[in-house]
């Protein structure tokens, strides 16, 4: 899976020693805040000093991370891990630059353009024209729209 945004918390390492097998090990976790409309924030880890310093990531850095979602179960809790297998720095000036999808209501919807042939008339539109809010126009009837 992959996030896009701006990296807002680097949490401090945290290190050990591997009961099992006695090797040190090394952790550090960083939070992530989408540019949504909605921006939503996920804590992720990367797990290991060599992919920590190969990383470098600071504070405010745009990032696209990709990662990987598992849980473990300890004293019958279960806990989900977000572990970043993969960081890319995203070049902020080009995402400035990058056009922004119109909002839903900022514009209005194109007019549909007119075809060579009318549209064969469908029984999903027959009720439409019978629940039509005025009765149609009778001939020689007034040139006005008015209904009265």
């Amino acid at each position: 899976m992959e996030i896009e945004g701006k990296i807002i918390a680097v949490i401090p390492a945290r290190e050990g020693v591997s009961a099992r097998t006695g090797t040190q090990w090394k952790s550090q976790d960083y939070v992530i805040e989408t540019h949504d409309q909605y921006p939503r924030r996920c804590c992720f880890n990367v797990f290991g000093s060599d992919k920590i310093q190969l990383f470098n990531i600071q504070v405010g850095e745009e990032l696209r991370v990709s990662f990987d979602i598992d849980a473990h179960e300890y004293q019958g809790r279960w806990f989900n891990s977000v572990r970043a297998w993969k960081v890319e720095r995203i070049d902020a000036n080009a995402a400035a630059q990058a056009p922004v999808p119109p909002m839903p209501f900022d514009e209005p919807a194109p007019a549909p353009a007119p075809s060579a042939q009318p549209a064969a008339p469908t029984a999903a539109a027959a009720p439409a024209q019978e629940a039509a809010p005025f009765p149609p126009q009778q001939e020689g009837g007034s040139e006005d729209d008015l209904p009265f």
